[in-house]
């Protein structure tokens, strides 16, 4: 039998604010364990929370980049459960009136376009974080309060690939607009996995499972995977799927049983007491959509219909802000988009990946990678001696005119100079410079390669070809 795979997911953002949710804790990862709390995220008697408007602008924010309907009064509501890292019992989120619905992320997988569509994006606190080991479980409370964005997708994912390229573009748009770094080993972007299979056609939907504890995107395909195959071959065999959340062993590549699962009715949902509704009114919403910045797909289109990019370059470049920015910097001063390109994709994250430093701090700033690229413009150096420049720069901190000039790397253009440089050349190899004359003229890159290693690569080649064709001339 055919099957429909049926994906849904929900993405946590952890939002890059100074202070909590609900209090003036200090958001701060990897901190000492339990020494950014409160009264008010610790959940004691009498202590009231107070809404971070930072957290409402960046919710709106992310519902404008991908074409929410954003609600002009929505609420609070208080989510009721028990673990040991929830020390007030409850979480404080939003349940029927989100501040963002009715959107869509646009995704693309094997040259195939598909629109992923949004049901909500709401505000929420986070937990604390309990950690597991030998001598028992730890807990610490540094999270509890952390802002955070939860974004629940339509059931629209219809391949565990699907759902790779949901989290990519998603992750690409929440890092354009600033609101998150979404660095998933340290838990600022986390996702639970919604799966479900039904017979080929079928409109009603069958039976889901959740899917926790996947730290990486490649798991998060993973997991999808094995698990649509593991429904398959229980409803193949005669048996039914029974609605639990699953935990994801990366090490075993399969899953287990973490609890039954829950639905909204579980968690007791009430309207939350302390807290006022949010009320976003137009002009709020027009000067947060004035704040957006140009986002990835746009991008992408302008680098490719005005600089003239292939589509390959143009995603490349555009796959992260902080590339897009470096990019168009250098193209200021050096108005080549095809060579900066070059430069920027095969050098400059080359040292970016050597150096674990992110572009925003590069050891060759864009005006010195522009800087270098004027120079060889004017053929002052060889494209071979830019690039031992270019890392030279990366190593020193230096401009590329002070490497040159201690060096001594400038390219020698001085015609005289490499005529006297060639006659000797030709001279010394009289043998061969008498079979390029008989017509082995594939003979002229050898003489081009002894020039260049006379000069250390420092001789303008196509003037050494010019030189060399008329030297050698019958």
């Amino acid at each position: 039998m055919d099957w429909d795979i049926v994906i849904g997911l929900e993405v946590h953002v952890q939002l890059n604010t100074e202070t909590k949710a609900f209090c003036s804790c200090r958001v701060s990862y990897g901190d000492a364990p339990n020494t950014h709390v409160c009264p008010v995220c610790l959940g004691y008697p009498g202590s009231l929370p107070v809404l971070n408007r930072e957290m409402v602008n960046s919710a709106v924010m992310l519902g404008l980049a991908t074409q929410c309907r954003i609600r002009p009064f929505s609420k609070f509501a208080r989510k009721n459960y028990f673990y040991p890292d929830l020390p007030k019992g409850y979480q404080i989120s939003q349940y029927d009136d989100p501040i963002c619905y009715d959107g869509y992320v646009d995704i693309e997988t094997g040259g195939v376009k598909k629109r992923i569509g949004l049901t909500r994006i709401h505000m929420e606190e986070d937990a604390g974080k309990s950690m597991h080991g030998e001598t028992g479980t730890l807990i610490d409370l540094n999270r509890c309060g952390t802002p955070l964005l939860e974004v629940v997708s339509e059931p629209d994912i219809a391949s565990p690939q699907e759902a790779y390229a949901y989290l990519t573009t998603l992750k690409q748009i929440v890092r354009y607009t600033g609101i998150s770094d979404c660095n998933m080993e340290e838990g600022s972007m986390r996702c639970d996995a919604n799966i479900s299979i039904k017979p080929k056609g079928r409109k009603a939907f069958g039976t889901r499972t959740e899917l926790k504890n996947m730290n990486s995107f490649r798991n998060v395909e993973r997991a999808l995977i094995y698990e649509a195959e593991r429904q398959r071959r229980v409803l193949e065999s005669g048996g039914t799927i029974v609605q639990q959340t699953l935990l994801w062993d990366d090490q075993s590549g399969s899953t287990k049983i973490m609890r039954s699962k829950e639905d909204s009715h579980d968690y007791r949902y009430f309207p939350e007491p302390d807290l006022s509704p949010v009320f976003v009114d137009d002009a709020w919403i027009e000067t947060l959509r004035a704040a957006l910045p140009e986002l990835p797909e746009a991008r992408k289109r302008r680098f490719i219909r005005d600089l003239g990019l292939n589509e390959e370059d143009a995603a490349v470049l555009t796959s992260e802000k902080e590339i897009a920015d470096y990019f168009e910097a250098v193209l200021e001063r050096c108005h080549d988009p095809k060579q900066v390109n070059n430069w920027v994709r095969n050098e400059i994250l080359r040292i970016a990946s050597e150096t674990g430093k992110s572009l925003n701090a590069s050891p060759v700033p864009p005006a010195e990678l522009a800087g270098l690229l004027l120079i060889l413009d004017k053929r002052e150096i060889t494209p071979q001696t830019a690039k031992a420049v270019l890392d030279d720069m990366a190593a020193s901190g230096k401009s590329a005119a002070a490497v040159i000039a201690e060096k001594g790397l400038k390219q020698i253009s001085d015609s005289g100079e490499l005529e006297a440089l060639i006659e000797s050349i030709i001279r010394e190899n009289a043998a061969e410079a008498l079979r390029y004359r008989n017509g082995e003229t594939k003979l002229l890159a050898f003489f081009i390669g002894l020039v260049m290693r006379a000069t250390k690569g420092q001789a303008d080649q196509s003037l050494s070809r010019d030189i060399l064709t008329a030297k050698l001339e019958p």
